[in-house]
């Protein structure tokens, strides 16, 4: 099992190195036939061959950085989908650092055909690229077949998500663990790649893992939120043995600068930028119905306190006419067709900049909530407050790695996960994801009409 996996991480960095040197290439020959000759007549420049070597470089670097930023050297391991938008996204962000870059050493703005082209091609070629590597590797490595060990909660939701890529897992068999330990380790040996546990007992998951780790079986574990706490704890040296410690959470003074610096000056940035488009929906939604253009909400942020949310209206004007707040759900009658657009492309969200220039939010950190919705969801999950120690933020993790119908415990796990990992590249690398995340429609999907949240528990008791 071992060397299998090691020759998948070879395969994996071959095929992922392969793809940058020859996207490298493309723009390797548009620089020397189209933007060196230029630079040359033009300005002068007269570069040696170490000279053409470190642009190339130079190049190089920055797109393997936003590659495995954003996650396109992941072959195999993201949907082919997936891994294609971040080849886009990080081809793009480096093209046009590299267009900037050549116009300044000509000190004026250059022709931007040579790097559309560029971009073409190269845009091209990351689709043939990945559609080769991912039929090549799904051929060497099938699906793994996989066990799920489940307690008394339905594992059908843990199926589903299993089943969303049913090009890496196949799930095998699903048995209780309350059949018995002795039956279900006799069921682990029976030839699986590897065992889930969902929602069973500390005692038994830990059993569990001690086995499969004793007979080299691979186990992915759905963590409990006490699991995604330990992973921000620090580990200390005082005694004989190894100790963790989890502190109160705060953020450093350094940190809260560093933070508020990020977001004054990106909201400020974003404001010009965004404000054409500001401009446009306010004069849509405005000719549509006549109606407000913006819609103001009551949300909490750290420490639960209050502020008023800014968001473009995307829903007609009596959307809660009977006073009962309601989230969205797939294909809502509620939603104008203006509405339907900013919301899928997520310039509904755009005034919140100037909610993170006042202070009440940040760019990344948890959703704000309603305080409502926060009362019911901690009548089930206490937890849920600690979510709460953070300012509230535009976006976050459990935006960039989940969805809006994701369930709210698994949304929680997600925002503890970041608010236990802090850190300002942290920070940075979501503001990245999330440009991507823009563009995926189950980002904005609705929720199921039979999925539980609180609101829908709250609209149900009444």
């Amino acid at each position: 099992m071992k060397k299998v996996e090691t020759i998948k991480r070879l395969i994996i960095l071959q095929l992922s190195f392969i793809g940058l040197i020859f996207q490298t290439a493309v723009y390797a020959y548009f620089w020397l036939e189209a933007y060196y000759p230029f630079l040359s007549m033009h300005r002068r420049f007269r570069f040696y061959f170490k000279g053409h070597v470190l642009i190339l470089a130079i190049y190089f670097v920055l797109l393997f950085f936003f590659a495995n930023t954003y996650g396109a050297l992941k072959i195999g391991y993201l949907k082919a989908a997936d891994v294609f938008i971040s080849q886009i996204f990080s081809l793009l962000i480096v093209n046009v650092i590299s267009y900037f870059q050549i116009s300044l050493m000509a000190n004026w703005v250059v022709d931007v055909r040579p790097i559309v082209w560029t971009m073409l091609l190269q845009t091209a070629f990351a689709g043939f690229w990945v559609f080769v590597c991912n039929l090549c590797y799904y051929k060497a490595f099938p699906p793994r077949e996989i066990l799920i060990v489940h307690g008394e909660r339905p594992v059908d939701d843990m199926v589903a998500k299993f089943e969303t890529r049913k090009d890496k897992y196949k799930i095998k068999k699903c048995i209780n663990i309350a059949e018995g330990m002795e039956t279900v380790k006799k069921e682990i040996q029976n030839g699986y790649g590897a065992v889930a546990l969902w929602d069973i007992s500390a005692m038994d998951r830990n059993a569990l893992l001690k086995y499969c780790y004793s007979i080299s079986m691979r186990v992915y574990t759905m963590p409990k939120i006490s699991d995604v706490l330990l992973r921000g704890a620090d580990q200390l040296h005082l005694f004989d043995t190894p100790l963790y410690l989890t502190r109160e959470y705060y953020l450093k003074v350094g940190q809260r600068v560093a933070k508020r610096v990020i977001d004054l000056i990106c909201s400020l940035l974003l404001l010009v930028i965004a404000s054409p488009f500001m401009l446009a929906t306010a004069i849509a939604i405005k000719l549509y119905d006549g109606g407000p253009v913006l819609y103001k909400q009551i949300r909490c942020t750290r420490d639960r306190k209050e502020f008023s949310i800014l968001k473009f209206r995307s829903m007609r004007v009596d959307a809660e006419k009977d006073g009962v707040a309601r989230l969205a759900s797939k294909n809502d009658s509620r939603i104008t067709p203006v509405g339907k657009f900013i919301r899928a492309t997520r310039i509904d969200e755009l005034p919140q900049l100037f909610n993170i220039l006042k202070g009440d939010m940040s760019f990344i950190g948890p959703r704000p909530e309603r305080p409502e919705i926060i009362d019911k969801y901690m009548e089930d999950m206490p937890e849920f407050a600690f979510r709460m120690k953070v300012k509230a933020g535009l976006a976050g993790y459990a935006q960039v790695y989940g969805k809006y119908n994701t369930t709210p415990y698994d949304k929680l796990k997600l925002d503890l996960t970041y608010i236990e990992q802090y850190s300002v590249w942290l920070d940075i690398k979501l503001m990245l994801l999330t440009l991507k995340i823009l563009i995926k429609p189950e980002s904005t999907e609705g929720v199921d009409q039979d999925q539980t949240t609180a609101m829908k528990e709250t609209q149900n008791n009444k």
